[in-house]
């Protein structure tokens, strides 16, 4: 019996190690193109093909978040990803940008973030450890996927674009 408690116990405990330290990969993407008119505009026709196709892309990579923050544009580009991946879209402050990459850090599983041009670079670049930052992205960058890859020993950042998928 002793020997079974402590089998148990030991299991137990290694799986929470390697829970804690398994890697994960946080993308982090500007919404798609959106219609040019209204204070909260919904996705043009080009930018719906581009939500699509995000989902496309992250249809194998074993998405357990989807985050977004509260605009009709960037729900609507994180949409189809959650529903592939039978999950609800959740929305994030990114004014509080410290808390928020806590928040990712701590999470389990990778992790979509959709944001905006002024936010996404930011967010990839907390990431960043030494090593050149990312700038903001302009009004007309639409096609950018930042791959974040935190693992035991640290985080490793990369850009890419929707055609290298």
């Amino acid at each position: 019996m002793k020997n079974f408690i402590f089998l148990l116990s030991s299991l137990l405990i290694l799986g929470a190690c390697t829970a804690q330290n398994s890697p994960k990969t946080i993308y982090i993407v500007r919404h798609a193109e959106k219609q040019l008119e209204g204070q909260d505009p919904e996705l043009a026709y080009v930018g719906e093909v581009r939500a699509k196709k995000l989902a496309q892309i992250l249809e194998k990579e074993g998405i357990k978040r989807v985050l977004s923050t509260n605009y009709t544009r960037t729900r609507n580009t994180a949409q189809p990803t959650a529903a592939a991946a039978g999950l609800v879209v959740e929305y994030y402050d990114p004014k509080n940008q410290e808390a928020f990459v806590s928040d990712l850090r701590s999470s389990e599983g990778n992790i979509l973030v959709v944001g905006h041009s002024n936010t996404v670079s930011q967010l990839a670049n907390a990431f960043v450890s030494e090593g050149e930052k990312f700038a903001d992205l302009t009004d007309l960058d639409y096609d950018f996927i930042y791959i974040v890859t935190l693992e035991k020993n640290g985080a490793k950042v990369v850009r890419k674009t929707y055609k290298d998928f």
